[in-house]
């Protein structure tokens, strides 16, 4: 679509691009689109990718984007000068790549820093709240060419809120850009086949539950969790439990399989803290269903376009929802105050509005979508 903006950035002119998403998993997956949109207006242009380390294997098989620079957030333990090295390579690998435009997704300061010191022609990141104070408003003014605005009282999906970097700047994506792109490569297909069969599961159609997230707050209780698993199995499926190999979110997987009848736990499948990211795509892209919180998993799933069973609570949907995919939000309607966006009701890292979420909406939010055969139907993008 051609640009009426008068500041617009021309797509000819952009021989080498970097986007940055200083995140969490979730957050860099709903950012792929972002790289998607940008290729196709520049198809000549290389398009890199700046994330924190750990996020890294969710975009290396991304087709639109060249390079993925990553930051390793444990270096802090080892000492100043090791720091200041891995800052002087990372600035000198970015230098080198001689940037026209960096799309900076967050109010991370070092987008600042990128946008001052490499001297690309164009630099386009968030607008800051009038909260932040005047001050930090100037300098942050100082380092950026463009800037995307937000809505002030309506909630928008984060994909959109992304991509609004480019509306900026004169590229509007087409509804093809929109979809999130992972895909896990053939290592970890394999991989993640030898696991499931290693453990006894299916090699597909089973139900995929991922209980845990890295915030307590985020998630449904033990014993809701167990329940619900049962009557999975009841209705003659098998499941598949996944969670992150730390020590809360196993200690959350074994308070919940403790929970399990002995006749039901036969068909349950434990694979926590035993799958890397890319092989946890591939088990989400086997389920028929995918069930669990607010969490990276749940985007991974939708990226895999696995239907999903989303429980929300403190956290907002509108925002944070599945994306593209069919699913059901589960969500309380009794507590006028989610979403709230706290740790917790008064900080106390539990979260009412979630952990009294009933077992008998959440199964009925599975039935509706394991009932229906357009669901099934659906293409899923390639692992």
């Amino acid at each position: 679509m051609a640009s009426y903006l008068p500041d617009a950035v021309p797509p000819a002119g952009i021989r080498r691009a970097l986007v940055t998403k200083l995140r969490h998993h979730g957050d860099v997956l709903l950012a792929t689109p972002v790289f998607t949109a940008l290729k196709r207006a520049a198809p000549h242009a290389a398009i890199d990718a700046l994330v924190y380390l750990e996020t890294a294997p969710l975009l290396a098989g991304h087709p639109a984007i060249d390079v993925v620079h990553a930051i390793d957030r444990n270096r802090e333990g080892r000492g100043a000068l090791h720091r200041l090295a891995a800052e002087w390579r990372l600035l000198h690998a970015l230098r080198e790549r001689r940037y026209d435009l960096i799309v900076h997704l967050t109010e991370h300061p070092r987008g600042l820093v990128l946008a001052t010191l490499l001297h690309p022609h164009w630099a386009v990141t968030r607008e800051r709240a009038a909260s932040d104070g005047a001050l930090r408003r100037r300098i942050w003014r100082l380092g950026f060419t463009h800037f995307y605005r937000q809505p002030k009282a309506t909630p928008r999906h984060t994909v959109e809120s992304n991509l609004d970097a480019l509306r900026r700047i004169g590229i509007y994506p087409d509804l093809a850009d929109r979809r999130l792109v992972l895909h896990p490569g053939a290592a970890a297909t394999a991989a993640a086949g030898e696991v499931l069969a290693a453990n006894g599961a299916p090699a597909d159609g089973f139900v995929h539950v991922h209980p845990g997230s890295r915030w307590r707050f985020k998630c449904w209780p033990a014993a809701s969790t167990a329940a619900l698993v049962v009557r999975i199995v009841d209705r003659g499926l098998r499941v598949v439990l996944t969670g992150a190999p730390d020590e809360t979110e196993r200690a959350l997987a074994a308070d919940i399989l403790a929970r399990i009848p002995a006749a039901s736990r036969a068909a349950v499948a434990d694979l926590t803290g035993r799958l890397s990211l890319p092989e946890l795509a591939v088990v989400a892209s086997r389920a028929r269903l995918f069930v669990g919180v607010d969490s990276a998993p749940m985007h991974i799933a939708a990226a895999m376009g696995t239907p999903v069973v989303a429980l929300f609570g403190p956290s907002g949907e509108n925002e944070w929802g599945p994306w593209q995919v069919a699913h059901r939000v589960v969500a309380s309607r009794v507590h006028p105050c989610r979403p709230c966006g706290i740790d917790g009701c008064g900080g106390g890292k539990v979260s009412d509005c979630l952990a009294s979420l009933a077992v008998d909406a959440v199964a009925e939010a599975c039935d509706a979508l394991l009932a229906d055969p357009a669901v099934h139907l659906t293409a899923r993008p390639p692992a």
